[in-house]
């Protein structure tokens, strides 16, 4: 679906592509910017909508050949806003860019002037952020923490026992 032609009561499908079947969430963010949990998709292509719910009257999900899905059954003006596509991957969460999905924007144009209507949207698949590079430095930041944080703590430990040490020692 061209995301800049919606009207009310279209169908609307999102896709999201990844590089690891780790499954998926998809977040809808209303125009106020309240996030709301769509549908989660297990790595097994298994789909629960909120509430523990197999099935949505207003959603649709699926997965395939690490690609999830989301239909949107009839667009209506609640369903405006953006559209992520999340995953968590060795323990780090990764969001897509957002999909923005808006109804035309309407204008009142001067009798003497004319011109196009302006459409909002944009049409793009979804995908996440580059796992693999995000993943590297993420990895290195964990080291750094694992590594240096302990050490720093040991030294400290150190100087402390040599205090108590030259305090006891006079």
């Amino acid at each position: 679906t061209n995301v800049a032609q919606l009207r009310v009561g279209q169908k609307l499908e999102l896709e999201c592509h990844t590089d690891k079947n780790r499954g998926a969430n998809w977040i809808h963010q209303d125009r106020s910017g309240t996030l709301h949990s769509i549908a989660s998709i297990s790595s097994l292509g298994r789909v629960t909508f909120p509430g523990n719910q197999k099935t949505s009257p207003r959603f649709e999900a699926s997965s395939h050949n690490m690609i999830y899905r989301l239909v949107v059954k009839s667009f209506t003006l609640q369903d405006e806003g953006k559209y992520f596509c999340m995953m968590i991957d060795n323990q780090v969460l990764y969001f897509s860019r957002g999909q923005p999905a808006f109804l035309p924007v309407t204008t009142t144009v001067a009798p003497s002037t004319s011109g196009p209507t302006p459409k909002r949207g944009v049409t793009e698949h979804l995908r996440t952020p580059d796992p693999e590079s995000r993943m590297q430095e993420d990895l290195d930041f964990f080291c750094h923490i694992f590594i240096w944080v302990p050490l720093a703590g040991a030294c400290l430990l150190l100087l402390i026992a040599l205090a108590i040490t030259l305090v006891l020692c006079r």
